[in-house]
């Protein structure tokens, strides 16, 4: 499946060597880790929130468009609404602003070039499209991602005792991992990456559960911070033997940046280690860091998905250090995309740039052949995620 060129004959990849620019170019991407998109039509406060991670309406409109994200979509959106590339702002959202989320969805998401989805549903969940809309949109299969502290707050409203809240979260979990291809766990916003690495007992997580569970009563929503019942739910993940992903590293302003560092997390690498792949999304600014653990530990994977989309053109950088020290088998693609239509495409084309000048200057030069820099094209692109999530031949 090849890209699409966002203007005449311009091509994404750039990089100096052309059969790794022809490589890029045609690789399908699995996206490994996504959100939908928000349906429906939006107004312009709205889409400059989305164009930063910070909730906050002030910081988002000190940011603006004026940021690598919002210079990205300029450049690379507006030729695919029929703007030129690098179009006023003013003039984008003319465009793109009495378009729905589906319209231009079925514009860009098929032009990302992907081979499939993995869509975490968990945030916001009734705000946005099913995983079968958006993968008849983008005419790819797409499969759910649980997310764990979702479970336990689904749970947590069934009126369950404390007793048995344990059994019910294991039963919860089950039942969705008969449709889901893996976990998820926001474990870094709810308490941070310095949890006990341990297993709660039983007896920690029906006190644990009790305490929860009197709050909600008088609570307007259910959101779980408790350590012990988020490491509860992680262990019971990990038991599952299917792939846990963990959110590390930049995200919105319920996260502490100092508690998101994946090297919290080597006593819980160490003792998962003969138990499920646990893939660290998204990692930056520590992405030397995931890709150490990654060496280190035969289980752990990585991608800087969030990342690519807000560093825009300085996301080579971002992508190079990525390949420093983790072995190229343990790296995937995700474009953590949210809400917008826009970060499906950008997160694919921007990876696909950023790779094609990292890896075409290593080939360039000698240092690296064609042969291997295709292979790895073609397991960062896709066959790393079917391997390590099990989807050959799954129908979602």
């Amino acid at each position: 499946m090849a890209t699409p060129p966002p203007a005449s004959s311009e091509r994404v990849c750039d990089g100096p060597h052309e059969g790794v620019n022809d490589a890029l170019e045609q690789v399908a991407l699995l996206d490994h880790h996504a959100h939908p998109i928000l349906p429906g039509t939006i107004d312009a406060p709205a889409m400059e929130a989305l164009l930063t991670e910070s909730d906050r309406p002030a910081a988002a409109r000190a940011s603006g468009w004026d940021c690598q994200l919002g210079y990205a979509v300029r450049r690379w959106c507006a030729p695919l609404l029929g703007l030129e590339p690098h179009a006023s702002v003013d003039a984008y959202l003319e465009r793109r602003l009495p378009i729905t989320g589906e319209r231009a969805a079925a514009v860009m998401l098929p032009a990302a070039g992907l081979s499939g989805m993995l869509l975490d549903t968990g945030f916001r969940p009734g705000q946005l499209l099913d995983v079968p809309s958006m993968g008849a949109i983008a005419g790819v299969p797409a499969w759910p991602i649980v997310r764990i502290e979702s479970v336990a707050e689904d749970v947590a409203r069934t009126g369950v005792s404390a007793a048995g809240y344990a059994d019910a979260f294991r039963d919860a979990l089950t039942s969705a991992l008969r449709t889901a291809v893996g976990c998820k766990t926001v474990v870094a916003y709810r308490h941070g990456l310095d949890f006990d690495p341990d297993p709660p007992t039983d007896t920690e997580v029906a006190d644990a559960a009790g305490a929860w569970l009197r709050t909600i009563d008088h609570a307007a929503s259910v959101r779980l911070t408790d350590p012990v019942l988020l490491r509860f739910g992680i262990w019971t993940a990990v038991r599952s033997g299917r792939p846990l992903q963990v959110h590390v590293g930049f995200g919105d302003t319920d996260l502490e940046l100092q508690r998101s560092d994946p090297a919290l997390l080597t006593r819980f690498l160490g003792a998962t280690a003969s138990c499920c792949p646990v893939m660290l999304l998204h990692t930056y600014p520590f992405q030397r860091t995931a890709g150490y653990l990654a060496q280190m530990f035969e289980h752990v994977y990585l991608d800087v998905g969030l990342a690519v989309n807000h560093t825009g053109a300085a996301s080579e950088r971002v992508i190079a250090e990525s390949l420093e020290l983790a072995p190229f088998r343990k790296i995937l693609y995700s474009s953590d995309a949210w809400g917008l239509p826009e970060l499906y495409l950008l997160g694919s084309w921007l990876f696909r740039r950023g790779l094609s000048r990292v890896l075409g200057g290593w080939v360039a030069a000698g240092d690296w052949s064609l042969t291997d820099a295709r292979r790895v094209i073609d397991g960062l692109g896709h066959g790393n995620a079917t391997r390590v999530y099990r989807l050959e031949g799954l129908a979602p």
